[in-house]
């Protein structure tokens, strides 16, 4: 092998061919770039992928231009006033130039937009409200598919159903639904895009009683790799329905979903705040508390700083049934040991949702690590506390737990493509940060926090919350249905077209090519 410090440089020779020059190297193949990985072979022996090497735009200006012609809503490029908007995500983290960026008004821009990129072998990375952790919405050197003025809703009070287009964020999609007296899950921060947090899974304040996001879609709208428009729900195209609910977007570009609405206006909710130091104690009174809790009740809670800096051991819950019997069930929590502030009471449902919204401001730079816990042991217990408000950034939410139980939790494995049905606490560091230059400790922290709990976790992870990626991490994502989601992956994307994403590989892609 050639063990050279190498530094390359690919020159486009044309759309189909490229040479790619190599110091201390001297490749003699000639290579076709693809959207498939291409391997090149220099007399050494040296194997380089294309796919890890990044391609400078060169588009053409008349493909472009006719481009532009056939997309009604924005294009942007470099150098255009509003490109660095378009392209900034609310991880800080995240800094991709796209080639191009498409703001589509509809489907038809969006069947637009991956007819062009196949056309041209682009890299594509699609935007609905930019909040994925890892940076998904955003490529480099590639066609960025941004749907994010694409906020159309359309409530049906009489059936209690809402088709809603895919750049909505859920504080848009709950208004217009609580504008009728109703709400479906839909995360617990107000800014963050509708579409790619039901298409992971979608954990919120109503997964008790209601199941997840994607237990209440009934049909999705989805752009596949080979240009078409379809319908997934249970009856047409029922296989792409079945993977659309937690494939992460592996299948296609989604422009709108309809949901199953429930009446719901008023909740019992907010949050309880104990000191750091007590932070076993209320793990161990949770536990127990928890274990009980109705479907109507969900909770989570963990280390953080207050606005003011106290660092504190917070529970928050959300009630959605009768505000009288909330009270009841949430009593014991709220009396509990010496709390610092007790912020439960009646809530608007409105109110509940954008409660997190100030701790979660974008600009922040993002760093997350996250598994399901085998159980909160007394052990784990142990183990998690010793982090509790030792995290070297005080904007940080770590370390951290969800309850997830009720209705999610009782959907058969098999039934969707998200898997994780089983546990009953996910574990989180969600680490946030205001100066790159911390980047390193901060990760570094982060990575030391999940290590110490890693004997009590299992090898399962709820997608929306991952920053890292390799194909382990995605058998993680997607479990026990890993498998049945790489054979549909094979169906309608064989070449990875759509691979901006937690990524399942078709079997069926060639992983190298002849001159």
């Amino acid at each position: 092998m050639c063990s050279t410090s190498l530094r390359a440089t690919l020159r486009v020779v044309n759309w189909r061919g490229a040479c790619l020059t190599i110091q201390g190297c001297n490749p003699t193949r000639r290579t076709i770039a693809t959207n498939r990985p291409q391997i090149l072979i220099c007399p050494q022996d040296l194997i380089v992928s294309l796919r890890s090497i990044e391609v400078p735009s060169m588009l053409p200006e008349s493909s472009i231009q006719k481009f532009r012609e056939s997309h009604r809503g924005q294009t942007l490029r470099p150098g255009d006033p509003d490109y660095d908007a378009a392209r900034t995500v609310p991880n800080a983290m995240i800094n991709r130039r796209p080639a191009l960026i498409a703001r589509c008004s509809g489907a038809a821009d969006v069947l637009a937009c991956v007819r062009f990129a196949c056309e041209h072998d682009l890299l594509v990375s699609v935007r609905g409200g930019g909040h994925s952790i890892a940076g998904k919405a955003v490529c480099d050197d590639g066609l960025m598919v941004d749907l994010s003025t694409m906020k159309g809703i359309r409530v049906d009070p009489a059936r209690q159903t809402v088709r809603a287009q895919t750049g909505l964020k859920l504080g848009e999609f709950d208004r217009e639904t609580q504008a009728f007296g109703l709400a479906t899950t839909q995360g617990v921060v107000p800014t963050v895009g509708m579409a790619g947090l039901t298409l992971g899974g979608g954990w919120g304040h109503l997964h008790g009683k209601y199941g997840l996001a994607i237990d209440n879609v009934i049909s999705a709208d989805v752009v596949t790799a080979d240009g078409r428009l379809l319908t997934a729900n249970a009856t047409e195209n029922p296989d792409l329905f079945w993977g659309v609910r937690g494939g992460s977007g592996n299948f296609g570009i989604v422009t709108s979903l309809e949901f199953r609405l429930h009446q719901l206006s008023a909740v019992f909710g907010g949050a309880v705040f104990y000191p750091a130091a007590q932070a076993k104690e209320v793990l161990h009174f949770w536990r127990e508390f928890a274990a009980g809790s109705p479907d109507e009740l969900v909770t989570q809670g963990g280390s953080f700083n207050l606005p003011d800096g106290v660092p504190v051991f917070g529970i928050a819950g959300c009630y959605c049934g009768p505000i009288s019997d909330g009270e009841k069930v949430l009593k014991p929590l709220r009396t509990f040991g010496s709390p610092l502030a007790d912020a439960f009471g009646p809530l608007s449902y409105l109110q509940m949702q954008g409660m997190f919204e100030a701790f979660f401001p974008p600009g922040r730079q993002v760093y997350t690590k996250s598994n399901f816990l085998r159980s909160l042991s007394d052990e784990a217990i142990d183990v998690l506390t010793q982090y509790v408000a030792k995290s070297p950034s005080p904007y940080t939410f770590a370390p951290f737990l969800e309850h997830w139980h009720g209705a999610a939790t009782r959907v058969p494995v098999s039934d969707t493509a998200f898997p994780h049905r089983q546990y009953s606490w996910n574990f989180l560091a969600w680490s946030m940060w205001l100066d790159a230059s911390e980047s390193e400790k901060n990760k570094k922290w982060t990575r030391e926090c999940w290590e110490a709990m890693r004997s009590f976790l299992v090898s399962s992870s709820y997608g929306n919350y991952v920053t890292d990626e390799s194909e382990a991490i995605a058998r993680e994502n997607y479990g026990a249905n890993y498998d049945r989601l790489v054979a549909l992956k094979n169906k309608y994307d064989p070449t990875n077209f759509f691979r901006m994403n937690h990524n399942i590989k078709p079997t069926q892609a060639p992983t190298a090519a002849s001159a």
